[in-house]
């Protein structure tokens, strides 16, 4: 589970470092940073799949996704890390060294490519030189060996992840565990609900235990908790949105097609005729019931759109998947916040409740009075 999260220099996360626990809720006003705190998350994500650097170059390149106001005179980076009980990792990308020359000396068409100046993970909750795993500076990556040694530094690219290049099972084993534990992390964001969104459509069935981004698969998702996950919980999760109705997944010659059969109608509706809250509400029951839980879940705002009389059933749905899955939830409903946090109190479980301000155009969290307050955490140095 992680256990710290940190980001310095992200649009207005000037220096945020937070703890995280088992359920997060990320409250706070329009423009404070929140959906920065997300992409920050999916940034971390797509650095164990060598997708960071473009991630940041749609962004509109390092100057574009950086903190726009006073820095010190340190280096100019952008740096995520987090850490949690087994492993930390940290990444600081910076602006090229060179001023992106092509073949032949002709300006790149890839200038707009930070490179990754510092790249470590190490052992436990906080960066230590004694236990580093893996550790790189510039081109050059160093990695233990099993007398604790280091094996000979190799080179690597400067727009590579040690994590997509290193994660060898003889070279780098606790390299590979990483990497698997962050490609296991889940996001959710804006799934589309309209007229012409991926869910509206029958679509061809195989099992599926993990909702697609898109919601394209929820009839198989949904038919694939019916049959080997928790068909128990899909029931009640719809009962207790929609009182006295039944989801059920058709096979059309191999086309699955979901139905909701309502008390009072004489046939079931299509998923072309649910509202967009409904719609929206069978999606997050599938994402949450998921028979393969990730180790990491993060939800950008799953209110949109929900009916009122919804969020109790949602949260509930967020409180039970914290059963095997960390949670973070970024929201701008209060009253989803407050309804996790009801569930979670019926629940036993404890709610890490981050509310983030804006000072000065800076992201701060509330209630927090000096860096005494903020968890332990180092970055490894260029």
């Amino acid at each position: 589970m992680i256990r710290t999260l940190a980001v310095e220099n992200y649009r207005s996360l000037r220096k945020l470092i937070v703890p995280l626990d088992r359920l997060n809720v990320v409250t706070g006003a329009n423009g404070t940073g929140k959906s920065s705190l997300y992409r920050a998350l999916r940034l971390l994500a797509d650095s164990a799949t060598g997708g960071a650097v473009a991630a940041l170059a749609r962004e509109g390149g390092l100057p574009s996704a950086m903190w726009a106001g006073e820095r010190t005179a340190e280096p100019a980076g952008l740096k995520l890390g987090f850490a949690g009980d087994e492993f930390g990792y940290a990444v600081d990308f910076g602006v090229p060294q060179s001023s992106g020359a092509g073949p032949g000396g002709a300006r790149s068409m890839f200038a707009l490519d930070p490179e990754i100046k510092r790249e470590s993970t190490w052992a436990g909750p906080v960066l230590r030189t004694a236990a580093l795993l893996c550790d790189r500076a510039g081109p050059a990556v160093r990695t233990r060996t099993a007398d604790g040694g280091w094996h000979r530094s190799q080179g690597i690219r400067p727009y590579d992840s040690m994590l997509s290049e290193f994660a060898d099972p003889q070279l780098a084993p606790d390299l590979l565990r990483l990497r698997e534990l962050i490609r296991s992390w889940r996001f959710y964001d804006h799934v589309r609900t309209d007229a012409d969104a991926p869910a509206r459509a029958a679509r061809i069935g195989t099992r599926t235990p993990v909702l697609a981004h898109d919601g394209a698969d929820l009839a198989a998702a949904l038919q694939t908790i019916r049959e080997i996950g928790d068909d128990q919980a899909l029931d009640e999760a719809v009962a207790d949105a929609f009182p006295g109705s039944r989801v059920r997944v058709v096979d059309n010659g191999g086309r699955f097609e979901l139905q909701l059969h309502q008390r009072g109608l004489l046939r079931p509706l299509g998923p072309a005729e649910l509202s967009d809250g409904t719609l929206r509400y069978l999606l997050w029951t599938a994402a949450l019931l998921t028979p393969r839980p990730p180790s990491l879940l993060v939800l950008n705002e799953p209110e949109t759109s929900l009916h009122p009389d919804l969020l109790r059933p949602l949260a509930d749905l967020i409180v039970t998947a914290t059963k095997d899955t960390q949670v973070v939830l970024v929201t701008h409903a209060h009253p989803l916040a407050e309804a996790v946090a009801k569930g979670a109190a019926r629940h036993r479980v404890d709610v890490n409740s981050i509310e983030l301000l804006k000072e000065s155009g800076r992201t701060t969290v509330a209630g927090r009075e000096s860096l005494l307050d903020e968890p332990l955490w180092y970055w490894p140095k260029r």
